[in-house]
Parts: C-alpha cells; sequence; structure tokens
C-alpha cells in the first residue's frame, strides 16, 4: 500500500484492529481519533496519534493538510448500537462528513479510500443478497450507510476516485466491546454457563475481525479504475442461527446447561435472516473468509481470561483519566521575525513542565520582514510547530480565526507575538482550565509603559465595559485560553470586523481572569499608534453597545425640547417685552452652529454603524491563506482557501 496511511475511526473496534496490523509491519499508519485514545490504543505513540473531529471542516481540513494521505481507511460510524439514537448525529457522521472528508481528498492524489460501510444497508432484504440487489433499509444507520455507498459509487464511477465500499457482517474479536453478542457469550463461557440469548432461529454471518481487516487491505492493495464505487459484501457467507452458535459454544468450552432461548431481546431493527454472499468479493479481490467461527471463538476466548467485570469495566475510565487534555497556541505574527525563537523557545517549555501535548501555529500576518522564513525553520525540526501565511495584513484578530480554524487541540490560547503575552502564564491558565473554567483571560494589572498611555488604556476598558450590552471584564485583552467548545461558538460568528475580546465575553460560559503584568516588547518599537487605538476604541464600543445612538437620541430629543422652551420663551418676550427679546445675528449664528454641528456629529455617529453594516454585507472573504508551513516545506494554497 502507498502511504501516509489513515485509520479514521481508531477506538473503535475494527479500526483499532486494523491499525495494529498495519503498524506491525510500517510506521507510517496514524490512528484519528475524535478527542482521546481509549483503551484500544493504549501503548500507542504520541506521533502515531491524530486528535480531529471529522464533522469539524476546519479539523477535517488541517487533518489532511498535515498528513497528505494516501491510503485512507474510513470506519467512522455512529449508530450501530442500539443506545446511538441522535437521528441528527447519525447522518452528519455517517455521510455529511464522509462527503466533507472525501471532496477534500478528491483534491491531492490519493491512492485508496476504502469505507466501512454495513450489511445493514441490506435492511429487509438480507439473506445472502449479491451488491446489486436492491437495498430496503429499516433504520436512519441503514439509511446512512446507503447514502453513502452510493455517494462513493457516484465518486469512483463518475469522478475516477479510487474507493470501494465493505458491507460487513456480524464481525468479531479480542477488541469488541464486552456488551456485545460474542465477547458476552465467551465471558459467560468461561464461567460455565451462557448468558441470555434471542430466538434460536435467528441466523447471522459470523466473520473474523483478521478476515475483515485483511479485506480492507487487500482492496487498497489492489485498488485500480475497475473497483472505483464498487462494493463488496464481507462476511464468511455462512447462515449460522443462534440456535448452532450456542451448541458450538458449549461444545468447546465443555458447558452442560442448555441455553435459554427467547430471553433476550433484540434490536428493533434485528432481522431473522441475515447472512452474506461475497462471491463478489472473492472474484475481484481475491478475499474470502478463513477463519472457521471455531477457531476464532477459541482464540478471542483468551482475551478474557483472568479479566474481572470490574477490570472490563475501568478500561475507559483508566485511559481517559491518564490523559491531560491538549493545548493549541496560536501567535500572531507582523514585524516579530526576532520574537519567534523565543516565542516558540519559551512555549515549548511551558508546555513541557505541564506535560500535556500542544500544537504551536504561528499566523504570518503579512509581516514585511522575514517572519515565514523563522517559522519555516522551526517547523522543520518540531513537529508540533505549524505555520499559516496571510496574502496580506488582515490585522491580529483575523490572525487568531485562522488559528483558530486549523486548531485540533481540547484548547486554544492566543497569544501576541511581541512576547508581551508571556508565555509561562499558561501554566496558571492550564490550572483554571482544568478546575473547569472554560475561558481564562489575562487581566493586565500594569503595562510598562508611559503613565499617561497606560492612563488612556485603562479608561478605555471602562468606558467600553459601561457602553457594552454584554459584560466585559476590565483590563482583559486577547491573550486568554479558550475551551473547545468555546472556541466552536466564535467560530460560528459570522462578523468580518471581529473584535475577539468582546466575543469572548458574549458567547459566554464560565470564566475567571489571571492577573499579570504586561512587559515591554522584547525587540522593535510598537505598531500602535494614536490614531490606531482610537480605531480599537470604535471597533470594539460599535460592536458592542448601542449606547451611542441612544445618546445622540436622547440628545436630539433634549435638544428639541429646549428649543420649543426656547422658541415660546423668545415669542413671548416679543409680545410682552420686546425691548428685552433676544436679537442680532450672534444669536443666530450661535444656535445654527450649534444645531449644524449636531447634525454633523450625529450623521458620522450613524455613518460608523452604517460602515460596519457595509463590511458585513459586501461578503468579502474574511482573511486569505497563501501558504501552509508544516515539517519545513511551504504549501502554496488555492483560491479555495479563502474563508468568506
Amino acid at each position: 500500500m502507498t502511504g501516509p496511511i489513515l485509520v479514521t475511526g481508531a477506538t473503535g473496534f475494527i479500526g483499532a484492529t486494523l491499525f495494529h496490523m498495519i503498524r506491525a509491519v510500517r510506521p507510517d499508519v496514524y490512528a484519528v481519533v475524535q478527542r482521546e485514545r481509549n483503551w484500544r490504543l493504549a501503548g500507542v505513540p504520541e506521533e502515531n496519534i491524530l486528535a480531529a473531529n471529522l464533522n469539524d471542516p476546519a479539523a477535517v481540513k488541517n487533518l489532511i493538510g498535515a498528513t497528505s494521505p494516501k491510503t485512507v481507511f474510513d470506519c467512522v460510524a455512529y449508530g450501530a448500537y442500539s443506545f446511538e439514537q441522535d437521528q441528527q448525529l447519525i447522518y452528519q457522521t455517517n455521510f455529511n462528513a464522509i462527503t466533507m472528508l472525501v471532496s477534500l481528498l478528491a483534491k491531492q492524489s490519493i491512492a485508496a479510500f476504502v469505507h466501512a460501510g454495513s450489511s445493514s444497508e441490506y435492511g429487509m432484504n438480507c439473506a445472502a443478497p449479491e451488491e446489486s440487489d436492491r437495498c430496503e433499509p429499516n433504520s436512519h444507520y441503514a439509511v446512512s450507510k446507503v447514502a453513502t455507498a452510493e455517494y462513493l459509487q457516484y465518486m469512483g464511477k463518475c469522478h475516477a476516485f479510487p474507493c470501494v465500499n465493505l458491507r460487513l457482517y456480524s464481525v468479531y474479536g479480542a477488541l469488541e466491546d464486552s456488551s456485545r453478542l460474542i465477547p458476552n457469550l465467551l465471558r459467560s463461557a468461561l464461567a460455565g454457563t451462557l448468558p441470555p440469548l434471542v430466538n434460536e432461529h435467528t441466523s447471522r454471518d459470523f466473520v473474523h475481525v483478521n478476515d475483515v481487516c485483511a479485506a480492507f487491505i487487500m482492496a487498497a492493495a489492489k485498488m485500480n479504475p475497475s473497483l472505483y464505487g464498487e462494493d463488496f459484501n464481507i462476511g464468511a457467507g455462512q447462515r449460522v442461527t443462534i440456535g448452532e452458535l450456542a451448541e458450538l459454544t458449549r461444545s468447546l468450552f465443555k458447558i452442560d446447561e442448555p441455553a435459554k432461548f427467547g430471553t433476550m431481546e433484540g434490536r428493533a431493527w434485528d432481522l431473522q435472516d441475515w447472512y452474506s454472499n461475497p462471491a463478489k468479493a472473492e472474484r475481484l479481490m481475491g478475499w474470502k473468509a478463513n477463519i472457521p467461527l471455531a477457531d476464532g471463538l477459541l482464540d478471542m476466548s483468551k482475551a478474557f481470561v483472568g479479566v474481572t467485570d470490574e477490570e472490563l469495566a475501568s478500561r475507559t475510565k483508566k485511559t481517559t483519566q491518564a490523559r491531560r487534555r491538549s493545548v493549541s497556541a496560536i501567535i500572531a505574527c507582523y514585524k516579530d521575525a526576532q520574537a519567534i525563537p523565543f516565542m516558540h523557545k519559551r512555549l515549548t517549555e511551558t508546555f513541557n513542565k505541564i506535560g500535556i501535548d500542544y500544537e504551536i501555529i504561528f499566523v504570518n500576518d503579512g509581516s514585511p520582514d522575514d517572519s515565514a522564513e523563522q517559522i519555516r525553520l522551526l517547523s522543520e525540526t518540531d513537529p508540533h510547530v505549524i505555520g499559516i501565511t496571510h496574502s496580506r495584513n488582515f490585522g491580529s484578530q483575523m490572525a487568531f480565526r485562522s488559528g483558530m480554524e486549523l486548531a485540533t487541540k481540547d484548547a486554544v490560547v492566543l497569544l501576541d507575538g511581541d512576547l508581551q503575552d508571556p508565555p509561562e502564564l499558561i501554566e496558571a491558565f492550564y490550572a483554571e482550565w482544568e478546575k473547569g473554567f472554560d475561558v481564562v483571560y489575562g487581566r493586565r494589572i500594569k503595562r510598562e509603559m508611559p503613565w499617561h498611555w497606560g492612563l488612556l488604556y485603562k479608561a478605555f476598558y471602562r468606558v467600553f465595559a459601561a457602553f457594552s450590552y454584554v459584560k466585559i471584564p476590565l483590563d482583559a485583552g486577547d491573550f486568554s485560553l479558550m475551551d473547545r467548545k468555546v472556541v466552536q461558538w466564535l467560530l460560528a460568528c459570522t462578523e468580518r470586523d471581529l473584535f475577539m475580546r468582546g466575543l469572548r465575553a458574549y458567547v459566554g460560559f464560565r470564566q475567571t481572569g489571571v492577573d499579570y503584568l504586561r512587559p515591554e516588547r522584547m525587540f522593535g518599537r510598537t505598531t500602535n499608534t494614536f490614531a490606531k487605538n482610537i480605531d480599537w476604541a470604535k471597533k470594539g464600543i460599535f460592536s458592542f453597545s448601542n449606547v451611542p445612538l441612544t445618546m445622540l437620541t436622547t440628545l436630539g430629543l433634549s435638544l428639541l425640547v429646549l428649543s420649543l422652551i426656547a422658541a415660546v420663551v423668545v415669542a413671548t418676550l416679543r409680545v410682552i417685552w420686546p425691548d428685552i427679546a433676544p436679537r442680532g445675528i450672534t444669536t443666530l449664528l450661535i444656535a445654527v452652529l450649534g444645531f449644524g454641528s449636531l447634525n454633523l456629529f450625529g450623521i458620522g455617529l450613524v455613518g460608523e454603524y452604517i460602515g460596519k453594516i457595509m463590511i458585513e454585507v459586501k461578503g468579502r472573504p474574511r482573511l486569505i491563506r497563501a501558504a501552509l508551513i508544516r515539517h519545513g516545506v511551504i504549501t502554496e494554497q488555492t483560491g479555495g482557501e479563502a474563508h468568506p
């Protein structure tokens, strides 16, 4: 097979077995997990584990970009267990996520995509059907699997995408969940008894997981245009009733107790006869099941010898507790080339001190210096480093968003590239995150800068907090740690004129602050000017406050009332005391200038809000990535990488 190789759904029974089988003979195979490994992947090196939520487009793009896989074994599924009943998640995981993954893989050279389909696709037509027979799905899970099979057939036949769909029957093996039929049967058999069973005449097609993994590997190794888009039944081709399975188990394990049939309730979509016709797989791929059921049961039973129920129940719990959560550091860089190596060194030391998995995403936001080259050199020696280069300067807020879209870890930390946000503070952020806070922001209790600038910054935060319709923490900049769920909600915000610290407060969740002293820049001079700071103030206030408009309305109404009172007073004076009534050009000029200035101010204020509306409704790309940097290689991005 051509590598690198990805195995998605690698925490599952089939995916984990396939991953271990391939890794035993070659190192370039990666287990893709949604968040964290489980007991099935215990002992696998971190470099062979990739975390990515395949329902998240940004995570999928980053996964494909980071690995450039040539062979993909797709074992992700949801809905096969009776307790998995979320209909939306069934279709999202089994169909939408697959179409997104395949569409991205189709844009690059790939040797094989082998999808784990299901015999459930046949539904009520389940007694030894051929692949060309009609599918009659009888569950949401089956419908989603049929839809994916049809999509892969279309991609293979019409777009020459190298893919096949393997319709798996009743797979069993050592890593199978202990609640399933065969593991439950074997555990009871080792104890000299049999578990409750369904009707004895119900039949299944039991196929050993090693045979199934062989089918995956053969499909990838023999991929050619004649196989593109084809479906294959992967089963033993033998109809085995539950009664026959029980008698075989009694014979193998010397059990005297008779089976108790009909004492267990079947799944809602189960049918009486459910077995395969694998002739096509043997004809076109040369595959057939080689492990007899008796041999498979005896071999699988070894996995349960000496294992207690408590140990089985604690496997997942122990693995989860042993793993520490991971963090993506996102650094917005503009004219920060000198600081980048120092930032990398301090971040690496901090993450190693905490002892967590991490990635460092440097965003070169159109910097005119050699920031891109500095990032490339770091990524050449450190696989944790990822670089993004924008086509021009889109501002730090878009730089943060760009990194957040590609981040794959459990949380993100936002930092400015000038080292004014001390990386060492992440340790304190992490401690608060572990306590249950979803957002931990840095609170600047003091700044190393001229006193008048510090006074202006403090004044801004207090005015902004007073004006805003959401509660804004005082003296808190962009420097913060945010849990993945917070990041996903931030990415769901569609505005183009971003003010990240305001949005962070808007989305809510549990938030707390950590005090720190904000130092001066280590290199160069600040790119902030008085005009830019005024623009920042306007961005924050106009994005999260209607107070200016309310004040303008109130002032206008007040002046209208004052004008009416003045008109009545002047008219009365004209009639009763004409000598003391106001007269002359001075009074008129002052009134005209005052109200004229107020009108211009009001128009300008309304114009600011209209200007923000124009930015949003034009629909221009928020940011444009010119290149991605990984492993010392700069990859130019196509127009499709613009982010509308």
